[in-house]
């Protein structure tokens, strides 16, 4: 097993405790070391703020805070802006897709996703790179 030190760290946001734990599985098999799972915007955003991980998923659909919204935070605040953010929407529009790359998304996953292709696209973004044109 990996040294937890070594290894990259992800906030998980998903208001839907199922899809928060298929997310977590998925982020474990990718190697990474889960630092927080949130339920709203609000706490995914003190999440952020307090553990700076390497990966953020975030649902775009939450209570308080979009997963939009705390997208755009993320990308305003210098800080954290280099981080790779995933959003996850049931939304599976071109509309939502854009929304999600105007709020500056790295990538985007629609709601019902395969936990092998979740896997894949989160090691992808953990090395520092999109598949998502």
């Amino acid at each position: 097993m990996s040294d937890p030190k070594n290894m990259r760290r992800v906030v998980i946001a998903d208001d839907d405790a199922d899809m928060r734990m298929l997310v977590e599985i998925s982020a474990r098999k990718a190697g990474l070391q889960l630092v927080a799972a949130a339920t709203d915007g609000d706490e995914a955003w003190r999440a952020i703020e307090t553990h700076r991980p390497d990966l953020i998923v975030l649902d775009v659909s939450m209570p308080g805070m979009s997963g939009l919204d705390v997208c755009r935070l993320i990308r305003s605040t210098p800080t954290l802006a280099h981080i790779p953010v995933l959003l996850l929407s049931a939304g599976v529009s071109g509309a939502s897709r854009e929304a999600g790359t105007q709020a500056g998304a790295d990538d985007f996953m629609p709601k019902p996703f395969s936990p092998k292709m979740l896997t894949e696209k989160l090691i992808t973004l953990s090395a520092g790179r999109t598949l998502s044109a």
